[in-house]
């Protein structure tokens, strides 16, 4: 294993791990707009989005992890201490991913969004 700050790290979260995550919450956050939208947000466009946003941020100041992220076995920690970070970190990086920011990468193979929060994505153990 590839331990780059010191052995008792874990190791950063796999792409193909991170985009399932993705996909999943998603998925969850599209099927409950779809039950929602006829009767509650009305020919709103953006609705996947915003369940998508409370949802992750919620699961993942309070777990560190969003539902997929969970089910995947990962979480999202502190860079590169990986403590927990804090809720307005959790917030902004959320934000970020709904701007599709994931996508653009740094030198270091970190996503923009966790660059920018100073935070990083691990695999659990």
């Amino acid at each position: 294993m590839n331990w780059d700050i010191g052995p008792n790290m874990l190791p950063a979260a796999s792409l193909g791990r991170r985009f399932i995550a993705l996909a999943l919450d998603w998925i969850m956050c599209r099927l409950i707009a779809g039950l929602l939208t006829p009767t509650v947000f009305e020919g709103n466009t953006f609705t996947t989005l915003i369940i998508f946003y409370f949802e992750v941020t919620f699961f993942t100041i309070a777990f560190q992890a969003s539902a997929g992220q969970r089910l995947m076995a990962i979480k999202v920690v502190g860079y590169p201490e990986q403590q927990r970070i804090g809720p307005s970190k959790v917030a902004l990086r959320t934000l970020l991913i709904c701007l599709v920011l994931p996508a653009v990468f740094t030198n270091n193979q970190r996503p923009l969004h966790d660059h920018f929060t100073q935070s990083m994505t691990v695999r659990e153990i």
